[in-house]
């Protein structure tokens, strides 16, 4: 099992955001490749929001999400049991490491996991090794180093650089997006296709949700517990950067942008 370390950690502050996700809002890129009967692997399905729309969109075909962390799977498993999503399973799982034979899957989709990995083209290899001649690989990573925010705010300033200090320190990339061409080509994928889409929070609602997540997660989750083991941060300029993410969303006229950079790619 791999050993690398997920910067975010599960606190509910990070799940929240994972569980809002859908096909729609965060794998756009894929649908129009979708067919019924379709086989697919979701690589770091989190708590199966996604993994679930995409087995509604493939019925008969089966789908698979794996996931390295227990209790993530448990969630997932109990929101999308059977009878409700008979084509449906999922599994603890190590992306170095699938336990699947070679050409398994019509489809392999991998959504924010790159940018967490010490060897994202080792793991794109393994993915291609599971998918059957032909077969898709998607994958989509935001690009931290990409963000944007209104108003300015010096402190979100250095809220985002630590975050890069902390993810460096886990020997992972931050700003995996403008990565992920590069990381496709050269685990020998062909037939790239490129693109991006933004999530976009602007309304109060949207302030209200992604600055509070945000704030717990400056406080509460792995992160903020790595930002102090690493020596970059205490937790009194935790406790600012948390504050900036509540002052942030309370603004009528803001606005935060998070890219993501997509590519669909063909295993020979």
């Amino acid at each position: 099992m791999t050993t690398d370390r997920y910067t975010h950690g599960h606190h509910d502050s990070v799940l929240r955001s994972h569980r809002w996700r859908t096909a729609q809002n965060s794998a756009a890129f894929l649908l129009a490749y979708l067919t019924p009967g379709v086989s697919l692997l979701d690589v770091g399905c989190g708590p199966g929001t996604i993994t679930a729309d995409l087995a509604r969109r493939v019925e008969p075909g089966s789908v698979v999400g794996i996931d390295r962390a227990p209790s993530v799977i448990a969630e997932a498993a109990t929101a999308f049991a059977p009878p409700s999503h008979p084509n449906l399973r999922f599994a603890t799982g190590d992306v170095y490491g699938l336990e699947f034979e070679d050409g398994s899957f019509d489809v392999v989709f991998a959504h924010q996991v790159l940018q967490h990995l010490t060897d994202p083209v080792a793991a794109l290899r393994e993915m291609g090794r599971v998918l059957k001649p032909g077969g898709l690989l998607a994958v989509r990573d935001a690009d931290y180093g990409a963000f944007t925010w209104f108003p300015a705010d010096s402190v979100l300033d250095e809220w985002l650089r630590l975050y890069h200090r902390v993810a460096r320190a886990n020997r992972a990339e931050a700003d995996g997006g403008r990565h992920l061409p590069s990381w496709v080509s050269r685990a020998a994928f062909t037939d790239l296709t490129v693109s991006s889409s933004t999530w976009t929070y602007a309304t109060a609602e949207e302030r209200s949700w992604w600055g509070g997540l945000w704030a717990d997660r400056m406080e509460q989750s792995d992160l903020a517990r790595q930002a102090v083991e690493y020596g970059f941060a205490t937790a009194s300029q935790l406790g600012a950067y948390a504050a900036a993410f509540r002052r942030w969303a309370l603004a009528t006229d803001g606005v935060f942008l998070v890219p993501n950079v997509e590519v669909l790619a063909r295993r020979d």
